[in-house]
């Protein structure tokens, strides 16, 4: 067993690695700058984890995922790896003991937001490092091809400079050719270096249904499918009322989103996983990181804005490779409303400089200053002050994100967390002189281990319950202890961030490139189509569409989603029917024909023939003009 494994068994208890792991992991091993395309569930994580471990130093992960930063980070040091993030919301004390700990103790992961990487307090202090690997976790982020661009991802070269000599690991689950080669282009690798999944599910079937009635349809899936599902719906307020559907017809369900506080979103999760509610109906928060093997169905009852986030979220079923569902529900409906968020999510120039205005404002930020500050940010908050439409607003915050301006969070989970100032010495001495304070450093001390070296997570209700007092009390101790400078307390806070990534600006001179703004509408407006065309496909294999869309050359039919099944109504094989299906299109395109002519011109027997044309008829392929001749339908 080589080390590679036994690392694998020793923290994970794995015997064996997964496709392409362990190809991706002796290319880093040999210093190779490495992207691995892993689709949703293919272990990315393992490929870093792992050869950092075998070596001496430290790992920087980088990711714009908070929330998955911190449950990495948080299952590492349950495997007894040292990891600790580092992320905007912080206080600076917090970042620096972290640093110091990555310079100087035995952290073994750092976990960075890509935004952290451009402060001054991170430059000086990687030099000191001690790095043997850089991961860029959702590495599509830096390609303005991709579906998530953030212009912070862009400054993660500049690492070569301060750190050289370190290889990269690119990972994502999802990337187009075009983003393929932007990745690396923009990542400077020395060469091209990509080990590729092939984005095939052989146990997933894909279905689209045009129907009127969804909730209906959905009912039937729920009863017919057994197992645990998810339903992915636009907005909040739906999620809820679809689970109250399901609930009102003997379905235990439950809705999720991001406007719930972090505990209930964590025990709905919990319940779902534990398989105590069957299906979970949410927006796109819910999925990120979870890792349940048997889910058997993904439905969406609305259109994604892109086929990647489809992929992404369909992908979350089958992950026990036995057979599981992917079902879109489509109405005609869907793409009125799939085209206006191309208006909605692109305002005109002149309402982006107003809200960037008009943000500035509601900061209190002069011309000139609030770089690098963070500040809590409440979206409705903002937007009631000044009047704005909410829709509008957050569309162009995204591309003032876009252009470097700012950056947003969603809503974080800070538990409260605590350090002792003093050493042991000075606090005996404190504790002697404040009689009153001594029972609850003592009880605090007796909870909680390693509080004099880092910030540790404390739960005020769990040291109020020991006490015999109620949460308030201990607050206020805990508040009085930080105010004598024994201790710094940062109590627990739930909310969104915004950064300012540069100083304000007057609005006149707020610049958003017309070019960028136009060519990334232009490609916001490919991915709806292409959305468009998958829901609307009536000819082409799901899967054949979804692996050419990532590059995929001649792909097999599945032969199981609902277009191949039509197709195998017709007895044909594979090749009959598509050598057939050639004949006709290139006669029809030359000339319309009648019904008699084409069939005497194919060169297939007759029976087969008409079968084919018959169903070219029903799938409008083909149509009847108005002198009763059949013609190819332009696509």
């Amino acid at each position: 067993m080589n080390l590679y494994h036994q690392i694998l068994m020793k923290y994970w208890g794995y015997s064996k690695f997964r496709p392409l792991q362990e190809d991706i992991i002796i290319s880093i091993a040999n210093g190779h700058d490495t992207l691995g395309l892993l689709p949703t569930g293919g272990g990315k994580s393992i490929t870093f984890q792992v050869p950092a471990l075998a070596k001496p130093g430290i790992c920087l992960v980088i990711t714009p995922l908070i929330a998955l930063m911190k449950d990495q980070v948080e299952n590492l040091n349950a495997r007894d790896i040292k990891s600790v993030a580092i992320y905007s919301g912080m206080t600076k004390h917090e970042i620096d003991i972290n640093l110091e700990n990555c310079v100087y103790g035995n952290i073994k992961f750092l976990y960075l937001s890509p935004e952290r990487l451009n402060t001054e307090i991170f430059k000086e202090r990687a030099k000191k490092m001690k790095v043997n690997l850089i991961a860029i976790d959702e590495s599509h982020c830096i390609s303005q091809w991709g579906y998530d661009f953030r212009p912070s991802y862009l400054k993660i070269a500049e690492l070569r400079e301060l750190i050289p000599n370190v290889p990269f690991l690119a990972l994502t689950a999802t990337a187009t050719p075009d983003v393929v080669n932007d990745i690396q282009d923009k990542l400077k690798f020395e060469k091209r270096n990509v080990f590729q999944k092939s984005f095939e599910r052989k146990n997933l079937v894909y279905i689209v249904r045009n129907v009127e009635d969804k909730l209906k349809y959905l009912l039937k899936i729920s009863v017919k499918t057994k197992g645990s599902g998810i339903v992915y719906v636009r907005n909040r307020k739906k999620t809820k009322e679809v689970a109250l559907f399901l609930r009102e017809n003997n379905i235990t369900a439950d809705y999720y989103h991001a406007g719930l506080s972090h505990e209930i979103r964590n025990k709905k999760q919990d319940y779902w996983k534990k398989n105590k509610i069957r299906i979970i109906v949410s927006t796109n928060a819910f999925g990120m990181g979870i890792d349940k093997p048997d889910v058997r169905f993904v439905v969406h009852l609305d259109l994604p804005d892109s086929i990647e986030a489809y992929f992404q979220e369909a992908g979350r079923a089958g992950r026990d490779e036995k057979k599981a569902y992917a079902v879109l529900l489509y109405h005609e409906t869907d793409k009125r409303k799939l085209k206006q968020r191309i208006d909605r999510s692109f305002p005109d120039i002149q309402t982006i400089k107003n809200t960037y205005n008009a943000l500035g404002n509601y900061f209190q930020i002069p011309v000139g200053g609030g770089k690098n500050n963070v500040f809590d940010f409440k979206i409705s908050d903002f937007t009631s002050s000044y009047k704005l439409d909410i829709i509008k607003a957050f569309s162009s915050l995204k591309i003032l994100q876009k252009e470097g301006y700012i950056e947003m969070t969603d809503e974080l989970n800070n538990p409260s967390k605590l350090i002792f100032l003093m050493n042991r010495e000075d606090l005996y001495k404190f504790q002697v002189s404040h009689k009153k304070l001594d029972a609850i450093i003592k009880l605090i001390l007796r909870s909680y281990s390693g509080i004099f070296n880092d910030y540790v997570k404390i739960d005020e209700n769990s040291l109020a319950k020991k006490a015999n007092v109620n949460r308030d009390t201990i607050y206020q101790y805990l508040l009085n202890l930080s105010k004598n400078k024994v201790i710094n307390y940062i109590p627990q806070k739930k909310t969104p961030l915004l950064i300012y990534t540069e100083e304000r600006i007057d609005e006149n001179a707020l610049y958003i490139s017309p070019e960028n703004y136009l060519k990334r509408k232009e490609r916001f407006t490919t991915r709806i189509n292409a959305m468009l065309e998958y829901a609307t496909e009536s000819t082409k294999c799901r899967s054949q569409f979804l692996l050419n869309y990532f590059g995929e050359e001649n792909p097999y039919r599945c032969g199981q989603c609902d277009i191949c099944l039509k197709r195998n109504e017709l007895d044909l094989s594979k090749y009959e029917f598509d050598s057939i299906l050639e004949e006709i299109k290139l006669l029809l395109k030359k000339e319309p024909l009648t019904l008699d002519k084409l069939v005497d011109s194919i060169s297939k027997k007759e029976e087969k023939t008409v079968k084919v044309i018959r169903w070219l008829l029903d799938n409008h392929k083909i149509i009847y003009n108005d002198i009763n001749l059949l013609q190819w339908v332009k696509m």
